[in-house]
């Protein structure tokens, strides 16, 4: 499919009576579909699709117009959409460690790419702590600073391992073995095992 295509046929999969909290509708989508205006397009089904859970499908869709758009940031948006669909969600508020008490001295980049571990209480076989892998994508920020803080969302890796996080639970991250940062549990996405594809 073209990009045309591809965003008409993920408008489809849109609710008509969704709307963003500004009033944005599927309709407004039509109308840029009309005019050729594509990104504008893509960019207010992304914003549709973050207002309530969207079939893997969506996503998938508009990765690939993302794609054929040339839209590197987006793309990386929506598969890692996807990925919080195949394996859940956790979003918290984390604190990174200052440059003055931790080993990172640069940014965390913002969109997707770190895979930091995380102690989230289990056990390893021997009774200390053991650490589970999560890719962490900060929200509205394209870095995050040392020192700085901000919300998260973080896809785990091995979804099973996590199934005890709940909202309120400390956490902390890290790149080595010292503390990167810590953060506080706001929100838990199972993974949607048998979300329905259209």
């Amino acid at each position: 499919m073209d990009v045309p295509e591809l965003l008409a046929s993920v408008s489809l999969l849109v609710p008509e009576e969704a709307a963003t909290d500004n009033d944005i509708s599927v309709r407004d989508v039509w109308d840029y579909l009309a005019h050729d205006e594509w990104q504008i397009a893509l960019s207010l089904l992304e914003e549709l699709g973050g207002g309530r859970p969207m079939p893997l499908t969506f996503w998938e869709q508009l990765a690939g117009a993302a794609e054929e758009l040339g839209l590197g940031r987006s793309a990386a948006w929506c598969h890692w959409r996807c990925s919080e669909i195949r394996n859940g969600m956790i979003r918290a508020d984390l604190t990174l460690r200052p440059v003055t008490e931790a080993r990172r001295r640069t940014p965390v980049p913002g969109h997707g790419v770190l895979r930091p571990m995380w102690d989230i209480g289990n056990p390893s076989p021997d009774g200390g702590a053991s650490v589970s892998v999560a890719g962490l994508w900060v929200e509205d920020m394209p870095v995050l600073e040392p020192g700085g803080r901000a919300t998260v969302r973080l896809v785990p890796l091995t979804p099973a391992h996590w199934t005890h996080v709940g909202t309120g639970r400390r956490i902390t991250m890290h790149e080595d073995r010292t503390v990167a940062g810590t953060a506080v549990v706001l929100e838990v996405r199972p993974p949607a095992t048998a979300m329905p594809r259209r």
